[in-house]
């Protein structure tokens, strides 16, 4: 759970903190689509280039944005070791039966463990650039057209800001219930998989009740703060677009052009 980056806002001056999050939605929205418009290396590398710019340009230690792929480093290297065995190709090193170690299946492998990464990185920066109050704003002023059809948006907007701002929180809270189990004698490391399973249940039913306890909180603070969702609702602090905005758009327009002409210039395809 320390390993989660999702949630944690890194507080710094930056030309991507300062961004619009209006903008920085949009721009990992066009980022995962450029992401999977590409097939081939050369559109991934375009794609790594302007990460990496986010990430010079925000002021976030790089070993901090990288330490949110290792919430998910099992899932990639298991994703990784199926591609290998099981993806077929001309170029065939090792066959047992079902399985196949071929260059394609090497080469796709790498290609979707960077993909992954990329996916990851970026979208963890967006939450260690943007506070869970921005990112509210953003996303209730994005959705604002669904207020036609009375789609509670704001409503919407504050529940993913909430869950948000609750994961490092739960992740804390967990730290802290395993070391209170430790200290009574619990065994979380050794064993087999049945047993390791069976001591996790000392831990979530604390972490559950914590977690309810602390909505239920919220909740009552909510209340007596008189919120009452958006109605008659005003904004502090307005969203306005800057110049800033205008280079990042620029930047995401660019990167996805570029994709799409690297995808259609080598393979043909639209």
């Amino acid at each position: 759970m320390k390993d989660v980056a999702f949630g944690q806002y890194y507080p710094v001056e930056s030309f991507v903190h300062k961004l619009d999050p209006r903008l920085k939605l949009l721009f990992l929205i066009a980022y995962i689509v450029a992401i999977f418009v590409a097939t081939n290396f050369y559109g991934l590398a375009v794609c790594a280039f302007v990460l990496i710019l986010a990430v010079a340009f925000s002021r976030v230690p790089v070993l901090k944005v990288l330490r949110a792929i290792r919430g998910v480093l099992f899932l990639v290297l298991f994703t990784a070791v199926l591609n290998v065995l099981f993806h077929t190709g001309e170029t065939v090193y090792w066959q047992y039966g079902i399985l196949c170690i071929s260059k394609e299946g090497i080469l796709f492998s790498v290609f979707f463990v960077i993909r992954l990464v990329l996916l990851v990185v970026c979208s963890s920066l967006l939450t260690y650039t943007t506070t869970p109050v921005s990112l509210t704003d953003g996303i209730e002023s994005l959705l604002t057209p669904l207020k036609w059809i009375r789609f509670p948006v704001h409503e919407l907007a504050l529940i993913m800001s909430i869950a948000l701002r609750f994961i490092p929180i739960l992740s804390d809270e967990t730290g802290r219930i395993m070391n209170a189990q430790k200290a009574r004698g619990a065994d979380f490391e050794t064993g087999g998989l049945i047993k390791k399973i069976r001591a996790v249940v000392p831990i979530l039913i604390p972490l559950l009740l914590s977690a309810f306890r602390r909505a239920d909180e919220l909740g009552e603070a909510m209340d007596a703060r008189c919120y009452m969702g958006s109605k008659n609702r005003t904004k502090y602090k307005k969203l306005t677009f800057g110049w800033r905005d205008a280079i990042g758009f620029l930047l995401g327009a660019a990167m996805v052009t570029g994709v799409v002409l690297l995808r259609v210039y080598l393979t043909g395809v639209v």
